[in-house]
């Protein structure tokens, strides 16, 4: 009988410990915020269980033209944490974050990355530019399409003037940047969690470096002749500095220009002159003036090319990883041949 107390208590003070302990559980989940979807995933990838993600801007969704919600702002205003792209990529995110009045740290996940200059809101120069990096040394690349990491001073002042193109995530380099400061920021915030946060990072890392050698080689397999790509809006910079593919497309960095009539019929001369073979569709834009621009030239729609958001889920790029893998795949089969 004694023997038999005593298993009844043991098993009624272990209950007891994990009733006491499952409300710790659940307020180590540290909330955080996430502007955009592809910015998210980077923030689900590193922050696992530990954190409770709230992404503004959803699958499809096209962060350059968002209307946040006032839902949007009660999620800010609770946040412990809001990432966000910068470089002018969300041009409400201030408003918003006024007005949530929010003590949330804001976590810029661009800094440090290599940045390219854009031509008054419109295309890009060659040039890449880097913060001062406050970052792990393993990030150079180290395959033949290296990029040129110039170091600039003055770089980070320039970015509330919006002269760097936004999309910087288009170059998986900068991701591996993206996820250290997404890291960073965690551990900041919940230091309980750092070497989860740190082993995330270093697994995620590790499948980007994967991603960025499978991206290289798949361009390389394109035929020279054949690397010219059209796209609706100039969303791909970074992929074309970074792996070698030339993007022309009528509309600038932001979707939230029109394309004019003349960008549109200098595309149309440029299409017919190098003898672009195909065009590729944006699931953030409208994809009638691409069809226009395939029909007066003659070539084919090559495919859907996911820029500025990612998927839903049951859709070919839920995540950042599975959405560049859909991009190249797309774009090797409509040029490769």
């Amino acid at each position: 009988m004694s023997s038999g107390r005593n298993v009844v208590t043991l098993l009624s003070t272990a209950a007891t410990a994990l009733l006491l302990a499952a409300p710790g559980v659940a307020q180590e989940r540290l909330p955080v915020v996430a502007t955009f979807s592809i910015l998210g995933d980077v923030v689900a990838q590193v922050g696992g269980e530990r954190v409770t993600l709230t992404t503004l801007v959803g699958p499809d969704g096209d962060g350059h033209v968002y209307s946040p919600t006032p839902a949007d702002a009660r999620r800010v205003a609770e946040a412990e944490i809001v990432f966000v792209n910068g470089l002018e990529f969300e041009g409400w995110i201030d408003r918003l974050i006024a007005s949530a009045g929010t003590d949330a740290t804001i976590a810029v996940a661009s800094e440090g990355a290599s940045l390219l200059e854009t031509d008054d809101g419109h295309g890009h120069e060659e040039d890449a530019h880097d913060h001062d990096h406050a970052h792990d040394d393993d990030h150079a690349h180290d395959h033949d399409h290296a990029h040129a990491h110039d170091h600039d001073d003055h770089a980070h002042d320039d970015h509330a003037h919006g002269f760097y193109d936004p999309h910087a995530w288009q170059d998986v380099e900068n991701v591996v940047v993206y996820a250290t400061n997404v890291r960073d920021a965690l551990i900041a915030a919940d230091p309980e969690g750092a070497d989860t946060y740190r082993a995330n990072a270093e697994s995620y890392i590790a499948a980007l470096r994967v991603l960025d050698e499978e991206i290289a080689a798949a361009v390389a397999a394109i035929p020279e002749e054949r690397r010219t790509v059209v796209t609706s809006h100039d969303a791909f910079g970074y992929f074309e500095h970074a792996y070698g593919l030339e993007f022309v497309a009528p509309q600038g960095v932001s979707t939230e220009a029109e394309a004019s009539a003349r960008d549109v019929a200098m595309l149309i001369t440029q299409i017919r002159e190098t003898g672009a073979d195909a065009v590729f569709v944006e699931t953030i834009t409208d994809e009638r003036l691409m069809r226009r621009i395939a029909e007066e030239t003659g070539a084919a729609i090559g495919g859907t090319l996911y820029s500025d958001a990612l998927s839903p889920a049951d859709g070919p790029a839920p995540t950042y990883i599975e959405m560049m893998r859909h991009n190249i795949r797309t774009l090797s089969e409509a040029l490769g041949s």
